[in-house]
């Protein structure tokens, strides 16, 4: 944000998986371990500004970590996957990128509700089921 230069753009990536469009690297502030994230290599802000063929060489690349960390991380037994797509949604970074969080079993106590506990009061909607 401001005038400081995109740390994406900025540094030399270490790449876990990559291709033509977009690179996968270990994020620097796991949530947990092997959190990656999925970093186009245009700099744009938005997924939404991508062109058709960047947005899905970033999917496949999603792919191609998921599986890779499925073979790594055998203890791995599901994955939350979000972009922050704006400054009111939290982006801090404003260069695109999509992280793939991997879960394991008993990580939290409830899990349930996931990513919709961006907003903690929304989060556990099985209350009014």
């Amino acid at each position: 944000m401001g005038d400081k230069p995109c740390i994406f753009c900025a540094s030399d990536l270490m790449a876990v998986c990559q291709n033509d469009v977009a690179i996968a690297t270990l994020d620097n502030y796991p949530v947990t371990d092997y959190h990656t994230l999925i970093i186009p290599r245009r700099h744009v802000s938005s997924f939404f500004e991508l062109t058709k063929n960047e947005q899905q060489g970033c999917l496949d690349l999603l792919l191609l970590a998921r599986t890779q960390l499925l073979l790594d991380d055998p203890s791995i037994t599901g994955f939350n996957v979000g972009i922050n797509d704006g400054i009111d949604a939290g982006q801090t970074i404003m260069h695109c990128h999509i992280h793939l969080i991997p879960r394991r079993k008993n990580d939290v106590k409830t899990p349930s509700g996931g990513i919709r506990h961006v907003i903690p009061e929304k989060g556990d909607y099985t209350k009014s089921l």
